[in-house]
């Protein structure tokens, strides 16, 4: 099976932002690791889910639940829920994952809000599809590593709340999306109304929700781009 990632597509400046992206995933990784194990959960079941699951917002809203006393049917849920933008994710990339039914699989497991800015912000296929594999591979490595490390450090790093570590890794994507924003006044009025959306759903949706819903920014800009 060839490589779906050409070195020749691969620039320092995406080496450089891939790495920053990798940092700050591998400091969330920790902190999720660390925050199920302090909570009682053994360190398998971080561990497990980061490799089959891979999504950090639905890894803590179901380690959330289940720490809460919520049951693992409910936890499973929220996930599922909270994973549901990556199906409109996956269409977006759909033509950088390559051919072949095993290349398509591993390319779907690796489609995350990272993989699919990386791929979206190149200029050409080559490069899009470089850059997913690229970002979507060393993440995957990265996040899994981390978390293992961060739950055989179990209760050693203490309070991971007080580090500030959930800040790192939204500074980062908005780093990001902020030269599409510039380029595309589609794509900023379309990030706007999501914005907006979100914020106003905030006080009265389950957590989670409002970052569905501020796919309506999305669904907006498609129809107006439409072809009549």
């Amino acid at each position: 099976m060839r490589s779906p990632l050409r070195t020749s597509s691969v620039d320092s400046e995406l080496l450089r932002d891939v790495s920053l992206v990798c940092l700050a995933s591998g400091v969330v990784g920790v902190s999720f690791g660390a925050i199920a194990v302090a909570g009682g959960l053994p360190v398998w079941v971080p561990v497990l889910m980061s490799l089959v699951v891979y999504a950090g917002s639905a890894q803590f809203s179901a380690v959330g639940i289940l720490l809460a006393g919520g049951g693992p049917f409910a936890a499973a849920a929220t996930g599922l829920l909270l994973n549901t933008r990556t199906a409109a994710f996956s269409l977006a990339v759909a033509d950088v994952l390559g051919p072949g039914r095993v290349t398509r699989f591993l390319g779907a497991h690796l489609v995350t809000d990272e993989t699919v800015a990386f791929a979206l912000a190149q200029p050409d296929p080559a490069r899009r599809r470089a850059a997913f594999w690229l970002s979507g591979l060393s993440l995957f490595a990265v996040w899994n590593v981390c978390v293992l490390g961060g739950a055989l450090a179990g209760t050693a790093l203490g309070d991971t709340g007080r580090y500030g570590l959930d800040a790192a890794f939204p500074a980062v994507l908005a780093a990001l999306v902020l030269p599409a924003l510039r380029k595309d006044g589609g794509v900023r009025r379309a990030a706007v109304l999501g914005a907006v959306v979100a914020l106003t759903v905030t006080p009265v949706v389950p957590a989670g929700v409002p970052v569905l819903l501020a796919l309506t920014g999305l669904c907006v800009l498609a129809l107006s781009r439409r072809p009549v």
